[in-house]
C-alpha cells in the first residue's frame, strides 16, 4: 500500500510498488481530483482498477463539489476547534497535533489546481450521510459514469464499515 496525505503539490512521478498483478488506486475526498490531475500529468494509467470515495474531479465547484468560498472560508479560519468540528461532521476523530499550516496550504492549492481532466473510476462511491461534500454535487459530478456509483449509507469518512481494503474495491 502507498499511502499519500500531502496534496499541497502533485507529484510528477510516484515510485509504485512493483511486481504486483494488480494496483488499485482508492481516491479519497480531494484525493480524487489529487488522483485524476496526477494520472493526467503521468500520462499514463498503471492501476488495473480505480475507486473514487466521497470526492469529485471538481472538488472546489459549487455544482460538482463543494462552493469554493466554503472551502476559502475553511482555509482561512482554520483552528484546532474548526478542525475538530470538521471531523465531527466528517465522522471522523480530529487528527492530533495537526500542522494547521499545511492544511490551509493543501487547502489553497486545490483551490488553484481547479477541476481535473475527465477520468474513469470502476467504482464510485457516495455516502448518502456526507456532509462534507454534498451528496448531490457528486451525483451531478459523476453522471457519465453512473454504473459506476454504489451508494453507502455512511459519513463523509466511511472506512470504519469496512474490515480490509480489498473490501472497498470489490
Amino acid at each position: 500500500m502507498l499511502f499519500l496525505d500531502d496534496w499541497r503539490e502533485v507529484p510528477p512521478d510516484l515510485a509504485l510498488p512493483q511486481g504486483y498483478r494488480e494496483r488499485v488506486l482508492l481516491a479519497f475526498s480531494f484525493g480524487v481530483a489529487a488522483a485524476g490531475h496526477w494520472l493526467a500529468q503521468a500520462g499514463r494509467d498503471p492501476f488495473t482498477r480505480k475507486v473514487a470515495v466521497n470526492g469529485t474531479l471538481a472538488p472546489a465547484c459549487p455544482r460538482h463539489g463543494i462552493a469554493p468560498e466554503q472551502v476559502r472560508a475553511t482555509a482561512d479560519q482554520l483552528s484546532p476547534q474548526s478542525l475538530a468540528r470538521f471531523a465531527a461532521r466528517a465522522g471522523a476523530a480530529p487528527p492530533e497535533a495537526p500542522d494547521l499550516d499545511a492544511l490551509r496550504s493543501e487547502l489553497h492549492a486545490t483551490l488553484d489546481r481547479g477541476a481535473a481532466p475527465e477520468t474513469r473510476f470502476d467504482r464510485i462511491l457516495i455516502s448518502r450521510r456526507d456532509r462534507i461534500f454534498p451528496p448531490s454535487a457528486m451525483y451531478r459530478a459523476w453522471q457519465s459514469q453512473a454504473a459506476a456509483i454504489r451508494d453507502i449509507d455512511a459519513p463523509h469518512c466511511p472506512f470504519a464499515r469496512w474490515s480490509n481494503w480489498a473490501e472497498i474495491a470489490e
